[in-house]
């Protein structure tokens, strides 16, 4: 399968691959995701093994393939918007497996990371998403909040939800929205660029 991507990758618009434009995806997700994890810890919250920190990596990933799924839902049709999502959750799932087995040795890591995505997926379905400013409305975004908090210990879990909801959630899908449009996924919005120039965000790319 192709879709046609008006990639930003060179200055000429050209016809690539959905696999080549998953691959860079998963890979700029990863780091974001990334830089997620690094602002929790900047926090004080409480992640005491590497294995704790995959599962916070996984409740990212797994917000961010059904953000994706939602964003390309008016202009992708379903056959070809299943293709990708699941092309690029096998992505994601070879991030978790290489990462996982380099914190807690050999095995299986990438069947249960897609066992939760699909709980993740269903459990999202049921929440809505504000298509105008193309991110999750409030039920979602508490929603993955609380899958957060149930990561951390027990000491941070009062806490830890609004400032995910609030705070974190929204300076992160700033940056994935740009990295889908760096790609040609969603198209670029002149006034939310604009906007973005003046403020700070707490993430950088």
């Amino acid at each position: 399968m192709r879709i046609r991507i008006k990639t930003k990758w060179s200055k000429e618009e050209r016809e690539v691959s959905v696999e080549d434009s998953v691959g860079v995806l998963a890979f700029n997700a990863w780091k974001i995701g990334m830089q997620v994890l690094l602002e929790i810890e900047n926090e004080n919250f409480q992640t005491d093994t590497q294995m704790q920190r995959i599962a916070i990596m996984e409740e990212v990933m797994a917000l961010m393939i059904h953000s994706l799924d939602r964003m390309v839902y008016h202009t992708v049709d379903d056959d070809d918007r299943a293709h990708l999502i699941t092309m690029y959750a096998k992505k994601i799932a070879d991030h978790i497996q290489d990462n996982a087995r380099d914190f807690d040795g050999p095995g299986d890591y990438r069947s249960p990371f897609i066992t939760k995505l699909n709980e993740r997926m269903a459990d999202y379905a049921e929440t809505s998403w504000n298509d105008e400013k193309i991110e999750p409305n409030f039920n979602m975004s508490r929603l993955f909040a609380g899958h957060i908090a149930e990561t951390l210990g027990p000491r941070d879990r009062k806490w830890v939800m609004d400032y995910i909801q609030q705070v974190l959630t929204p300076d992160f899908m700033t940056l994935y929205k740009k990295a889908i449009r760096s790609i040609g996924l969603i198209e670029t919005d002149p006034d939310e660029e604009l906007s973005n120039l003046s403020k700070h965000h707490m993430l950088k790319s």
